[in-house]
């Protein structure tokens, strides 16, 4: 085909290379290049998409809907393009690779015989019939772009003006202008703001902008600080020095003071430390992490500066209501009262006007909603509906939308609402698993918490075999999050919770790991804490399809899901009883969490407890109910099934892992934190009371799952670990 029917086409030229979409092929200097059909959609995606970041999840279901697919395979792709594009290692004049978010096309790009003409990093277009770049000003121009983009530096930008024009000379710059992204401002540029080892996480901009405080666990990864830094780089400076973890920074309006949330061995409670590093002065005790809430133990400056708003509860027994707190008086003020069945309203946020609060109501577990009150109290608005796992929240400047962490299809991202109301829309710049969103006073930059964690299930060996085994191996293994295993009464299979296919769903595998089958497709709402029942045919979970949690059964061979709790309460967690003929859950139905036990076969629920309960397991020999007093709590307690007194049993003393647990018909195995990245298993007799060690693993646990499950002839012990933990902070710059 020659150059003239080439014309017709819609085509996209960088450097030397042409893109024809209708004849589906590339070409070099005028010359076809043999690109495969994936390479070319992959390359299309980007040259349509220019100076903009491609995440790598919205690529690959781009390039293959309704298929699951490893990001091993974009990884293969993406190096086969760049062979094609003559990108030798290290190099990146076409496409660059931005750190754990995608890739982004940074060469100039030109599209041919359209209406409008693209341009990328050079922001550079041609107008008017104005003639090409010529081959050595691309080059240069090229080159110098991927040194900008990639080092993340704002005022590089400038000398990329200079250079264009030197190598074009004036009367070029006649035809040149620059270009925006999207909407007005400049173009949006997103940019690591950290890398350290270990895990960043909940910046925190000055009021002027220049400096960030943010949350770091140290290069050793152990308990984190609170430090601080320039936003445009530099060396941090570490304010705060406690064996405990200080955790929620925030500035005080006139950026003198931050405010922080520690949880420490001495109590818990917030403390004031100066911008510049010195004294501290605790403020005041918070309550909440009693409860196992400190992790959302938000806090938040008025822009007034006269008070906090703090996240707080003064009995097991009612839900976390919004405080206003006086950083001078210590003066108290309750400002929400949310209802006794829901477990409470976090993550507060002033308007920038300071005259409203955003929050997050915490429905159930891992289901939240956005709720607006004013700072004089009164009935809050509700603003989300969608029965998401919101975590956290930030105004944009202007006042007029929000911008909050959800988990959404298996992912954590953030999303954007006006706050009149409306439909929320994916800030796809950020990506997948982004949370803690932070925006500059100008509104200019928005910062947030970029995770790298990865979780699988492994399996330790508890008795020696046959087998030439490694004490402890990766059984269950995906890029996405494995979590939950139970193993089924024969020890064939394996229930566990994934979400690779997109969303958490409920899957089994064989025992060995392999042939995992998806049973549940809710595509959305967080289905969780398999159990299996006694004679292996079904197993027992709970989800959130309507926002509250609820119980659901399942044929272990797949099929409908059949709802067997319709309480709008919480109910979650479940388990059978080893007959067969109960199913247990916890509930908060009399406003505390309990264990609540229904017929296997539908009927009606009753309360078990009085002290509190959660996570209920029967014995093997179905004599005594096993749980813990409260989610949180690290206490093992029982009852006799038959009915009689609620009695500690003992307490591992790790918060963190009160859900890694699990019992046999000779004891109880448990996990606790070594250090935050070490942990032990341990096991505990019922017949001596005494505690032993079972294995120490250069490992951690997560701590918002269930995690422990024995074989049934005792030889293997399954855990969700992390098979990497890490988190950075990233920056969008010009956002709008």
């Amino acid at each position: 085909m020659g150059h003239s029917e080439q014309q017709n086409n819609q085509c996209y030229e960088f450097g030397p290379f042409r893109l024809a979409t209708a004849e589906h092929r590339l070409y070099r200097n005028g010359e076809v290049v043999l690109l495969p059909p994936k390479e070319f959609d992959l390359l299309l995606l980007l040259v349509q998409n220019p100076g903009q970041v491609m995440n790598r999840e919205s690529l690959i279901k781009s390039l293959w809907p309704n298929t699951v697919v490893e990001e091993a395979n974009l990884n293969v792709h993406i190096s086969a393009l760049r062979k094609v594009l003559a990108e030798s290692a290290g190099e990146q004049h076409y496409i660059e690779t931005i750190p754990r978010l995608g890739y982004r096309f940074i060469a100039p790009v030109t599209e041919v015989n359209g209406t409008a003409t693209i341009s990328s990093a050079s922001q550079l277009l041609v107008e008017n019939g104005a003639g090409s770049l010529n081959q050595n000003a691309v080059t240069a121009v090229n080159n110098h772009a991927a040194a900008v983009w990639s080092s993340g530096r704002r005022w590089a930008a400038i000398p990329l003006w200079l250079l264009a024009i030197g190598l074009l000379g004036v009367p070029a710059f006649l035809y040149f202008k620059p270009v925006r992204s999207t909407g007005a401002g400049a173009p949006i540029n997103v940019v690591p703001l950290t890398t350290y080892p270990g895990r960043e996480s909940q910046p925190a901009f000055s009021p002027d902008g220049n400096q960030i405080a943010f949350v770091w666990s140290g290069a050793k990864d152990d308990n984190t600080d609170v430090y601080v830094r320039l936003v445009d780089g530099g060396n941090w400076v570490r304010l705060t020095d406690d064996p405990g973890d200080d955790v929620n920074p925030v500035w005080s309006p006139d950026g003198r003071t931050i405010a922080f949330y520690r949880s420490s061995h001495d109590g818990d409670g917030i403390v004031l430390v100066p911008a510049l590093g010195g004294a501290e002065r605790k403020l005041t005790g918070v309550w909440a992490n009693r409860f196992g809430f400190g992790s959302h133990t938000w806090i938040h400056w008025s822009p007034d500066g006269k008070w906090l708003v703090v996240s707080d509860k003064t009995s097991a027994e009612e839900p976390f209501n919004l405080f206003l707190l006086s950083p001078e008086t210590g003066e108290k003020r309750r400002l929400t009262s949310p209802p006794a069945s829901v477990v409470g309203d976090c993550s507060p946020a002033f308007s920038p006007d300071g005259q409203r609060l955003a929050f997050v109501r915490v429905i159930s577990a891992l289901v939240g909603e956005i709720y607006l009150v004013s700072v004089n109290g009164g009935e809050p608005k509700r603003l989300t509906f969608d029965g998401a796992g919101v975590s956290n929240l930030a105004w944009i400047p202007s006042g007029r939308e929000i911008v909050f962490a959800s988990r959404r299809d298996g992912k954590n991202r953030l999303f954007r609402i006006p706050v009149e109301g409306g439909g929320a829309e994916w800030l796809a710049a950020t990506g997948s698993e982004a949370q803690y969103p932070a925006f500059s006073r100008d509104g200019s930059r928005l910062a947030w918490r970029q995770n790298t964690s990865d979780e699988d299930i492994f399996r330790l060996a508890l008795k020696s075999g046959s087998e030439n085994v490694p004490p402890i191996a990766s059984l269950i293994v995906s890029t996405a999050l494995e979590a939950s295993p139970r193993y089924s009464p024969d020890g064939k299979r394996i229930a566990f919770v994934s979400n690779r296919s997109g969303s958490d769903e409920i899957w089994v595998c064989g025992s060995d790991g392999e042939n995992s089958i998806r049973l549940t497709s809710f595509r959305g709402p967080l289905a969780g804490s398999p159990s299996w029942s006694p004679d292996g045919k079904q197993i027992v979970f709970d989800c959130r399809p309507e926002g509250n949690a609820d119980i659901y059964v399942v044929s272990a061979e797949g099929g409908q899901p059949r709802r067997l709790t319709t309480d709008p309460a919480e109910d979650i967690v479940p388990s059978w009883s080893r007959d067969g003929r109960w199913i247990y859950f916890t509930s908060n139905r009399s406003g505390r969490l309990q264990i609540w036990r229904m017929p296997a076969d539908e009927g009606d629920a009753a309360q078990i407890t009085r002290q509190g309960g959660f996570e209920p397991v029967e014995s093997p020999d179905g004599r005594w109910l096993y749980f813990t007093q409260d989610r949180g709590s690290s206490s093992i307690w029982r009852m006799p099934t038959a009915g009689g007194a609620e009695t500690p049993l003992f307490d591992f003393h790790q918060k963190n892992y009160s859900r890694g647990w699990t019992v046999t018909s000779e004891g109880v195995y448990f996990a606790v934190a070594s250090s935050n990245t070490q942990s032990t298993i341990k096991f505990f007799s019922l017949s001596t009371g005494a505690e032993k060690t079972v294995a120490e693993i250069d490992r951690v646990l997560p701590s918002s799952v269930s995690g422990l499950t024995v074989s049934p002839d005792g030889r293997w012990l399954l855990l969700p670990l992390f098979a990497r933990r890490g988190s950075d902070l990233m920056m969008i710059e010009n956002f709008h």
